[in-house]
């Protein structure tokens, strides 16, 4: 029994090796993970204020079928804090310093979730080259302060200057300024044609928080993102009324498989194309 005890002690004791590494970026320390093999490589873009924590839900699953990098932008998680308000235009540019420093020169599976989907944006239009699929989760959007007027005009432009006062006062790097200044976005054809997928919420609220959350809201927000993916030639929409705004924690099965999905539709695009026999 003493000696069942000392082991159980002992295994206690012992460190947990953990897997999250730091790497320099734009002369800030930047942590991320990254697991799994084979020739795929998915890049996980957090939301918000999240950092790579946001995807604890499906990030072993992923690895099990990809090469799998999740990462805290500068700001976030554990990453450097950052000193100035970043734009999604910097994020994407720092993102695209990452993979350098990593020395991944392949083009990546791009999933992102929230304010991430703004930096995914950016990312794909500025580097083509550098993207074989993109899935945009929940994604914010330069319109969502569209659909807010639409219902009101008043009470919203009074929400949304409560927004802007409580993401600077929290801390945020200026994500609300950032995607509900009504800056356009790339979108397609700004964006590569490759498969894309947006997962978008249309579950309703018994209370509200602001006039986004509305039911009337809730039905503009998933047709404007179904209207989005399928101006795409391989666009796709998948509208779920079973979570929130976090489906990779409330619905991560269904995640798993739309990402699986996506990554065969962007291994036949590959297949469909060979590469020129030109060196």
């Amino acid at each position: 029994m003493k000696i069942l005890f000392l082991v159980c002690a002992i295994l206690l004791a012992s460190p947990v090796v953990s897997s999250i590494k730091t790497t320099e970026v734009a002369s800030y320390q930047v942590e991320y993970e990254l697991e799994g093999s084979g020739d795929v490589i998915i890049l996980l873009e957090a939301g918000g204020s999240a950092g790579l924590q946001d995807w604890d839900p499906i990030y072993e699953q992923l690895t099990k079928y990809a090469k799998v990098l999740r990462y805290s932008r500068i700001g976030n998680g554990n990453s450097s804090p950052v000193k100035k308000n970043y734009s999604s235009e910097e994020y994407a540019e720092e993102a695209h310093q990452l993979l350098a420093a990593l020395n991944i020169e392949q083009k990546v599976v791009y999933i992102a979730h929230s304010y991430g989907a703004y930096v995914a944006r950016v990312f794909a239009a500025k580097y083509p080259q550098k993207i074989s699929a993109l899935m945009l989760i929940e994604p914010a959007s330069e319109h969502d302060v569209d659909i807010m007027r639409q219902i009101d005009l008043v009470k919203a432009e009074k929400e949304i200057a409560q927004v802007k006062l409580d993401d600077m006062k929290n801390g945020i790097s200026n994500q609300y300024l950032d995607f509900w200044a009504k800056r356009p976005l790339p979108d397609y054809p700004q964006i590569p044609d490759v498969p894309v997928t947006v997962i978008a919420s249309i579950k309703t609220y018994e209370k509200p928080p602001l006039l986004f959350f509305t039911d009337e809201a809730r039905q503009m927000w998933g047709q404007l993102h179904k209207e989005w993916a399928e101006a795409f030639p391989q666009g796709k929409a998948v509208l779920t009324d079973k979570s929130y705004h976090f489906p990779q924690n409330d619905e991560p099965e269904m995640v798993v498989k739309e990402i699986l999905l996506l990554l065969d539709r962007a291994a036949q695009k590959i297949s469909n194309h060979p590469p020129s026999k030109e060196r």
